[in-house]
């Protein structure tokens, strides 16, 4: 095998220290750094990712020592951990995405001996992000979540469009510094992947929240409270961060419009899916909507019949709208024909007191006339 540590590029330069500016012990200095290293592959569903070098991530690095060099461990379990801190500045953000999820990351410590310092290099596989069609996304359920300010409610629908178990929420704190938002935002998001990789689903339905021209106080005033808290949702790192871990656990992500789902899913499934043993929020409630309107149900149930004393022995249900009509999502029109506007919709406005001119009008419409008015005499004219 034609291989060279350090590369062909620096043992041809022994040959040619002049042109390299180098002297010999500069070069024999070099040459003997590039064997100056520690490597470690990484295994997913180990504690941070890898083993033998771990790496926390607050930068903390621990080294485990072989049998022959554990007495010189100064932590447990045969482990030297190093006094220095490790900070990555170029997809650290990624790095720390894999290594709260336990996913295999590989790490090589080496020793740069141009600028005199020890580095350590970190690298993983990114796997490529796969679209899947509609239909396979939506064959085993979906997790539906809301996103709030300070939580995501989740529950999980089956592909029927109805509730399975409990509801989940994943809390965060978003106040304090970035670094602390971020890790929060972070640890939401794996706890919540983690549980939809339990449950078996293709896909995780999420709102498609843009808030970039919803925080303005043009729009909501001097409600300085409520503007603070639209502008605490994470809405475009958040939507930025699931993709790409979602993408390690094999998800789905399906956006929808997030109209009505809060306003409806309180409506609609806020007291049917509350129990006593279970306390049901508005928030839970918005999450089964988001679900099913991701699977391509109708968010609103079926009304129920109205009583006896208001209509024919309650023998009619209130029609709910199929998946094919685009209208199924407007505000849901009058049900039945009331007797006070029944006339106004066909353009028969009677005024109070004038019965015979409305009956009169009629028979003028009706040009074979009526029996009452031919036994009266000739039909009125329009001048009359």
């Amino acid at each position: 095998m034609h291989v060279v540590r350090g590369g062909k590029r620096l043992l041809n330069q022994r040959h040619h220290l002049e042109k390299a500016q180098l002297t010999e012990a500069e070069w024999r200095q070099r040459w003997e750094a590039e064997r100056w290293f520690l490597a470690a592959d990484g295994e997913s569903g180990k504690r941070y990712g890898n083993e033998t070098i771990r790496l926390t991530p607050d930068g903390q690095i621990a080294i485990k020592l072989p049998a022959p060099l554990a007495h010189l461990a100064n932590a447990a379990h045969g482990r030297y951990v190093l006094t220095s801190r490790v900070a990555f500045k170029h997809r650290g953000t990624g790095w720390r995405d894999r290594v709260c999820a336990n996913r295999a990351v590989a790490y090589r410590i080496h020793l740069d001996a141009a600028r005199g310092r020890w580095y350590l290099t970190a690298s993983w596989q990114r796997p490529a992000v796969e679209t899947i069609p509609l239909q396979a996304a939506r064959a085993q359920g979906m997790i539906g979540v809301d996103t709030n300010a300070d939580h995501f409610a989740a529950w999980q629908i089956d592909r029927h469009g109805n509730p399975v178990g409990d509801p989940h929420r994943f809390f965060y704190d978003l106040s304090g510094t970035a670094g602390h938002r971020d890790a929060q935002l972070r640890h939401a998001l794996t706890r919540l992947l983690y549980w939809a990789q339990r449950c078996g689903v293709a896909a995780i339905a999420i709102e498609d929240l843009d808030f970039a021209q919803e925080k303005t106080r043009e729009k909501h005033g001097r409600r300085k409270r409520f503007r603070q808290l639209v502008s605490g949702i994470p809405a475009g790192r958040l939507k930025a961060r699931l993709v790409s871990m979602a993408a390690e656990f094999g998800l789905a992500i399906v956006a929808v419009d997030p109209a009505y789902t809060s306003r409806w899913g309180a409506q609609h499934w806020h007291k049917p899916m509350a129990a006593p043993r279970r306390r049901t929020t508005r928030h839970d409630a918005a999450s089964i909507a988001i679900g099913r309107r991701a699977l391509g149900h109708p968010i609103r149930r079926r009304t129920t019949p109205p009583p006896h004393h208001q209509s024919d022995g309650a023998g009619h249900r209130t029609v709910q709208a199929d998946r094919g009509l685009r209208g199924r999502d407007e505000t849901r029109r009058p049900v039945t024909d009331r007797a006070h506007d029944a006339r106004a919709r066909t353009g028969n406005t009677p005024r109070t007191g004038d019965t015979q001119r409305t009956r009169a009008n009629q028979c003028i419409q009706n040009r074979s006339g009526c029996a009452q008015c031919r036994a009266a005499g000739p039909s009125p004219t329009p001048d009359h």
